[in-house]
């Protein structure tokens, strides 16, 4: 089986004469393998007819060789520079009009096609790349699946050993060590443990000079990179007991993301999950509270597409995976998100996540 089929057929459809595809979430589907994005440029140029070729530094090829590639690799050593790669890459394969991954491709890379390829036309083929790995294979979900296990093992251990007068950071670190005890291969992002008026923030950093209270809202939005595979998950507990209004607050966005999971199946638009989840929280007291969309797309990279928000009308297929995640936010005193991954199905869609969303009090 050709593996660059459909990368072949959408360069086709995009009129280009090929597709480049470098480190990074297309890569990894595409090879099974990942490699660090830095100074040193690795690149595949996939033609619309006839073999790839490849970029690759010198000191990557032993990483490289296994990957069974089917075409000439023009290797550079750091002595050398990456130019004359790149000029070899030109007089093998002469192109007019190249599709690349236009939040992947850095400008540096850019800069040395064009120094090889002059009126070389460069079209931005983000979302036509990245909709190859929308829907998920079975292999992937399985792998999704345990990284989500992974995750949900490590917080269960983690809210276990939640005291009052633990720091954010003290937590976060029983996090991590929690998530790598229990077969995490990477944090899928850097996690958030965030109590209080920090977890107002929903990108909050965790603090080393906080200390939790009773009664502040400790938020975990954290996940496991497994297999290539990334989980993404949010929960909100209380510290010592859950005081009103807040507790309303967190019943409220609870009944918003169970909508979202109501209203989820083959055919539904992403605004139509997002108009129904959000529709909930306007409905209530706390409707000023609101401060992003309801989710996004979730699998080799942590944010893809869908996005799930008012305003994009594509339909979600069978097989794909987002995020319902909710939330409310109120300034220097509480931030409340509950976060699952579903699977869309024909008939509806399957949390992957199961770890319990009743209101909980720890510590």
């Amino acid at each position: 089986m050709d593996r660059y089929s459909a990368l072949r057929q959408t360069a086709r459809d995009l009129d280009a004469d090929a597709i480049a595809i470098v480190p990074g979430p297309n890569f990894e589907r595409l090879f099974l393998k990942s490699f660090h994005s830095h100074e040193r440029p690795l690149m595949i140029v996939v033609p619309a007819e006839g073999p790839p070729a490849a970029i690759v530094p010198n000191l990557e090829m032993k990483s490289f060789e296994p990957l069974g590639f089917e075409g000439p690799v023009f290797d550079w050593r750091d002595q050398d520079g990456y130019d004359g790669a790149f000029a070899a890459l030109a007089a093998h394969l002469p192109l007019k009009r190249l599709a690349v991954e236009g939040q992947v491709m850095r400008v540096f890379v850019h800069h040395a096609l064009s120094r090889v390829y002059p009126g070389l036309e460069v079209i931005d083929a983000e979302k036509e790349i990245s909709a190859l790995r929308l829907v998920k294979t079975v292999e992937e979900l399985s792998i999704l699946e345990e990284a989500i296990r992974i995750s949900e093992a490590a917080l269960a251990e983690t809210v276990s050993q939640v005291r009052v007068g633990q720091t954010e950071r003290e937590i976060e670190m029983l996090l991590t060590m929690a998530l790598f005890r229990n077969g995490a291969e990477a944090h899928a992002f850097s996690p958030i443990v965030a109590a209080g008026d920090n977890s107002a923030k929903p990108h909050a950093h965790s603090r080393a000079d906080y200390a939790i209270r009773a009664g502040d809202t400790l938020l975990f939005d954290f996940g496991a990179k497994f297999g290539g595979l990334n989980a993404d998950i949010t929960r909100t507990f209380f510290v010592d007991h859950a005081p009103e209004p807040v507790a309303a607050a967190y019943q409220t966005v609870l009944a918003a993301n169970l909508k979202g999971h109501e209203i989820t199946r083959a055919g539904v638009t992403a605004h139509e999950i997002d108009d129904a989840c959000t529709s909930v929280l306007e409905a209530s007291e706390f409707a000023d509270l609101i401060r992003h969309k309801t989710g996004h797309g979730l699998g080799r990279a942590v944010h893809e597409a869908p996005q799930i928000m008012r305003g994009n009308q594509e339909k979600l297929e069978s097989g794909m995976v987002f995020t319902i995640e909710p939330g409310l936010y109120a300034a220097d005193a509480f931030g409340i998100r509950i976060e699952d991954d579903v699977l869309v199905t024909d008939t509806g869609c399957r949390s992957l996540t199961t770890f319990s969303k009743d209101l909980t009090v720890i510590g």
